[in-house]
């Protein structure tokens, strides 16, 4: 593909994915009906995965912000002083309440077999801006259980597309990308030894069609290449005091700022995984759980809104940030009946928000009921976000395809319209 379809207002997409399922009335999508009824049953309710009871008031406080006036929770109100940057779509839907295929569908675009992910289409479709990085990483402190890894995936793309994960939880570089460093030739020689063997590798492939070994020639360079380009770009303590100030001091802050200084060296896709070890599932306590979740990053999006906007990034860089679903607004009540005083799963309704990259800030996006348990208004699927995500990149979802097992497959599959509402 390697080139946009039309002049897209997007170069780039930094993903904040919240692992686990955030809650949408406690974030950005404010329902008093709940409190109005606090206590109460509210009659029939979508079937849930597990026994929810009354009507549970948010115990977080909302009030609006900025010129557009959109309440937020002050859970994220640092976040929210960028509210007039951000188009918060209020009804998203999912396919099911499990988190595995709910989170292949939002990564990927379908919940049931592994394909590629949105990073791989993206970077499939308008190629890398740098050699010497890869255009696709997951940053994820900890790292996810091997099965979650399938959300940053080539699929049947090419393996050069496929996301490379960096464990952030580490400071040393040699920790943070595994094998950056030879532990004994010198740099020279190893660059004499990947010729020979791409020379080799060139021979063996010019026998056989085989796109695997396209993809490992290509690895091994990359490589290579990286380990002096990744060594600067990971490298935080060259920025300004001020700046690593602004991001904060926790693991969360310091991913966020090296996706900025990879933002800045071309790398297309970035994703920056939250809720790795502590996820956002929080079916239980979710007054002090999703309060620690979001005091973890709030500062660090906020941060990277305000650096992106003072280095004129902002309007090229689409940022994202969400969850694979959402949370009932009911109370989860444990076997014996009693209140939890957390959440169960919704993927009825929930929501995401985009900022930057060509999106019309200060504006919401459909609506759930009054209660929040179903997307009614404009309801929007993980495909339409998709095609969204990919229009302002420049690409056309329709035409964004890929010929494998005799059919060509796209991220949207057969789906997806894009929100042209949310568009500047």
């Amino acid at each position: 593909a390697a080139g946009s379809h039309f002049g897209g207002t997007a170069k780039r997409v930094i993903h904040f994915f919240c692992n686990g399922g955030p809650s949408h009335v406690d974030t950005f999508d404010h329902k008093p009906a709940l409190a109005k009824y606090a206590g109460q049953r509210l009659g029939e309710t979508l079937t849930t995965e597990r026994k929810t009871g009354a009507a549970f008031p948010s115990p977080f406080k909302f009030r609006p912000y900025g010129e557009s006036g959109i309440e937020v929770s002050d859970l994220f109100s640092r976040t929210a002083q960028h509210i007039d940057d951000i188009a918060v779509i209020r009804s998203m839907y999912a396919q099911v309440p499990n988190h595995e295929p709910s989170l292949m569908l939002m990564n990927c675009g379908d919940s049931v077999q592994a394909r590629p992910s949105a990073g791989a289409w993206v970077l499939y479709g308008l190629g890398a801006e740098n050699q010497n990085l890869p255009g696709f990483i997951a940053m994820c402190p900890g790292g996810l259980p091997i099965k979650d890894s399938e959300n940053w995936q080539a699929g049947f793309l090419p393996g050069a597309y496929q996301g490379t994960h960096i464990d952030t939880q580490h400071t040393q570089l040699s920790r943070l990308i595994e094998n950056i460093e030879h532990p004994q030739i010198s740099t020279p020689d190893q660059k004499r030894q990947l010729e020979l063997l791409a020379k080799w590798n060139r021979q063996h492939q010019s026998g056989r069609l085989d796109r695997r070994l396209e993809s490992r020639i290509q690895s091994y360079e990359l490589a290579f290449r990286m380990q002096t380009d990744a060594s600067e770009a990971f490298d935080i303590s060259n920025e300004p005091q001020h700046i690593r100030d602004l991001y904060g001091d926790g693991v969360h802050g310091r991913q966020t700022l090296i996706a900025r200084r990879l933002a800045e060296r071309g790398v297309r896709y970035i994703q920056l995984w939250h809720g790795a070890g502590q996820p956002w599932d929080n079916h239980e306590n979710i007054a002090d759980n999703h309060r620690n979740l979001a005091n973890q990053i709030d500062q660090p999006i906020a941060a990277l809104l305000s650096d992106l906007k003072l280095r004129g990034m902002l309007d090229e860089t689409l940022v994202v940030w969400g969850g694979e679903f959402g949370r009932t607004p009911t109370v989860e009540l444990s076997g014996d009946g009693a209140p939890k005083l957390g959440r169960d799963h919704n993927h009825y309704g929930f929501t995401v928000w985009l900022a930057g990259g060509g999106i019309k800030g200060g504006t919401v996006y459909g609506a759930t009921d009054e209660f929040g348990f179903k997307a009614e208004q404009n309801p929007c699927s993980v495909h339409d976000l998709h095609a969204t995500m990919l229009h302002a990149l420049g690409l056309d979802h329709k035409k964004l395809t890929y010929r494998y097992a005799g059919r060509d497959f796209r991220l949207t599959d057969v789906h997806g319209n894009v929100i042209k509402d949310i568009l500047g």
